[in-house]
């Protein structure tokens, strides 16, 4: 049985919705690529449109973990890139909601020049926890 604690957050972990640590015992680990998107899961081109790549990266990652037997809520670090760091506040908000009772994943978040293809403006790496079957 997997077991999980989130280190109490300070004002910034709070504000940029992150956890100093998460600390996990037993489950399986799931190790993640980096995500990116250029459409939607519509088909629509999101090129270069931060809410709606951040959106889909999410969507994406949560059927991955659901085909591990997991969920976006077992995921418990990321690393996001983004080609303009002035998105970390939007990119706070936004992942706020997908993280009930503020269990945020342990996270960092780098600035590059750039990513693997035009139009790609953030890319999410992670690790997820999750329970053993």
């Amino acid at each position: 049985m997997k077991r999980v604690e989130y280190l109490e957050k300070n004002e910034l972990a709070r504000k940029f919705t992150f956890s100093p640590a998460v600390i996990t015992q037993g489950g399986r680990t799931i190790w993640l690529s980096g995500q990116i998107a250029l459409r939607d899961e519509a088909g629509k081109d999101i090129a270069g449109q931060f809410e709606p790549q951040v959106r889909t990266i999410f969507s994406l990652i949560d059927k991955t973990l659901k085909k591990a037997g997991g969920a976006l809520a077992d995921l418990v670090t990321m690393t996001v890139y983004v080609t303009d760091p002035r998105h970390l506040d939007q990119f706070a908000a936004l992942r706020g909601e997908f993280f009930a009772n503020e269990n945020y994943p342990a996270s960092t978040f780098i600035a590059v020049s750039s990513l693997p293809f035009p139009g790609v403006i953030i890319e999410i790496q992670g690790i997820a926890v999750i329970n053993e079957t």
